[in-house]
């Protein structure tokens, strides 16, 4: 059993920066692809980022392309998510899933109901 936890979200004013975090235990870590995905309410949850267990594959969807930055570290275990130029809209809580790829380079999936571990979510509020 894998756990994730995010953490780094909060209040944030529309133009600002935050980077949220999501550590893992309980398995090797760097044997998952990692997606962040956020749920605003009354919405269906939305794909943000992929990483590569490699790191070096990424894809961003299209409402955060070019404001937000998805990386990892596998030494200590942690995908970060930097969010910049935030609008209201980016408000939601921010979900890490965590998904078993056979090459390193590989993308997780796009649909979160691919994922095997879910994180319990960080709030990431963005006023206007």
């Amino acid at each position: 059993q894998m756990s994730l936890v995010e953490s780094g979200g909060g209040l944030v004013q529309a133009g600002g920066s935050l980077r949220i975090s999501c550590t893992a235990s309980g398995r090797t870590f760097s044997n998952y692809a990692m997606g962040w995905f956020r749920q605003a309410p009354g919405k269906e949850r939305e794909l943000v980022a992929l990483i590569s267990r490699s790191g070096d594959n990424k894809f961003y969807g299209n409402s955060v392309k070019g404001r937000f930055t998805i990386s990892r570290d596998n030494a200590i275990n942690t995908v970060f998510l930097q969010m910049g130029s935030l609008k209201p809209e980016d408000t939601a809580v921010y979900y890490c899933g965590a998904e078993v790829t056979t090459f390193a380079s590989s993308l997780p999936p796009v649909r979160d109901s691919e994922y095997d571990y879910w994180g319990q979510g960080t709030q990431v509020t963005v006023s206007s």
